[in-house]
């Protein structure tokens, strides 16, 4: 309590010269998001260069060798953030099992140590909207609700929208005549959807968006494979981390489905169960992860375990499993789909990511795996059609 009353009236003090910055770890798109929220506040994002190369050598190098890829990438940020001027930065974090839960005090002591001054504070995410509610009343130190509320409502209203271009692109990217074409237009929708101040304002930019992208000339006859991505959800949502799997998959005519988004973490974490609609990741991940999983063991294994039974259920093409190199709870979820395969004919890959994941590598295990689903699915096909011709001749014969 003593360390959140003098974070405010620093705050208080610093607003009487100059708006606040404030400056979160990048991980994919939902830089946009946050930022919406702290500028109805009055608060400047801070948003530094996206997450690159030299990201992850300021991270990788102030941190211990076996921390995951994550770690090491909102490291190298905050390291970037405050050479480039932020005031604070802010982290996320999470009671769980997973070593999220320890993330923050390290990172904030191997702040100090290399000597940078910026304030550091922490959002508990799994605490709900009452986590994020005091976040931002402690930010702010506003103790009027109605502006924190609009402030909430805008950042999670751009989740749901941005996972919506999400989706879309990538059903555009994998028939597009012209690679690259989807992406242009998508980029041009995602500046909208940022540039929108209100939710009406959001509502015209989303629909102005989807139809950006519509335009793009595609063949909706072409015969395409679906893919479901899951994994862990920092590598799953962040394309620097998972070396741009899903583009890389479109070129190759193959649809992506995230079954770990955004917005399935706030229907789970921050939406109140009212607001719901149908069921959310987590309700369908306890029901449908038995009996391969009985509880939760951290991260997102749960999650990851029962996304294999529902690609199967939808009759998906294939699953890829992409994960940190050292994370415990897809660790087990690796062990645990060898004898799923035993019960599902669903493809599966799974992909390790570190700092030390060649690029030409990893595309050629995904070509291999793109050609593996599409022999399976010819075949498949053919086998149904031979069926089909046997049934014939049977009720003929009848």
């Amino acid at each position: 309590m003593v360390l959140r009353n003098r974070i405010i009236l620093s705050m208080k003090k610093d607003k009487n010269t100059k708006k606040i910055k404030v400056a979160f770890p990048h991980m994919g798109t939902i830089s946009i998001c946050w930022a919406a929220a702290l500028k109805k506040l009055g608060i400047e994002p801070f948003i530094p260069a996206y997450t690159s190369k030299k990201t992850l050598s300021f991270g990788t190098k102030n941190s211990p060798e076996a921390i995951c890829l994550p770690y090491k990438l909102i490291l190298g940020n905050f390291i970037e953030a405050i050479e480039g001027g932020t005031d604070y930065v802010a982290m996320i974090t999470s009671p769980g099992i997973c070593r999220l839960g320890e993330y923050g005090k390290s990172i904030k002591n191997v702040l100090k140590d290399l000597g940078y001054d910026a304030n550091y504070i922490e959002l508990n995410l799994y605490d709900g909207f009452k986590g994020m509610y005091r976040f931002l009343t402690d930010l702010t130190g506003t103790k009027n609700p109605i502006p924190i509320i609009r402030a909430i409502n805008i950042a999670v209203r751009k989740v749901f929208a941005i996972d919506e271009l999400d989706k879309f692109l990538s059903y555009h990217r994998a028939r597009e005549y012209n690679i690259g074409d989807s992406e242009k237009a998508y980029k041009k929708a995602l500046k909208m959807v940022d540039e929108a101040n209100t939710t009406r304002e959001l509502k015209k930019a989303l629909k102005a968006g989807l139809k950006e992208i519509s335009n793009i000339k595609i063949n909706k006859n072409k015969e395409v494979l679906k893919v479901d991505l899951t994994g862990e959800i920092y590598i799953v949502n962040d394309e620097f981390s998972n070396q741009n799997i899903e583009r890389e998959l479109g070129k190759m005519g193959v649809q992506v489905r995230r079954s770990l988004t955004i917005s399935g973490f706030l229907k789970d974490a921050i939406i109140p169960k009212m607001f719901k609609k149908g069921e959310t990741h987590l309700e369908r991940a306890f029901r449908m992860a038995k009996p391969y999983l009985m509880r939760d063991i951290g991260g997102d294994a749960l999650e990851c375990i029962s996304d294999v039974m529902y690609a199967e259920e939808k009759g998906t093409d294939g699953l890829i499993h992409v994960s940190p190199f050292t994370c415990m709870p897809e660790i087990m979820s690796q062990n645990i789909f060898p004898k799923m395969r035993e019960d599902v004919n669903i493809p599966i890959l799974s992909l390790i990511m570190d700092e030390q994941t060649g690029k030409a590598g990893y595309i050629t295990r995904l070509e291999a795996f793109v050609d593996l689903m599409r022999r399976k699915k010819m075949r498949n096909k053919l086998q149904n059609q031979n069926a089909a011709s046997e049934n014939k001749e049977k009720a003929g014969v009848n």
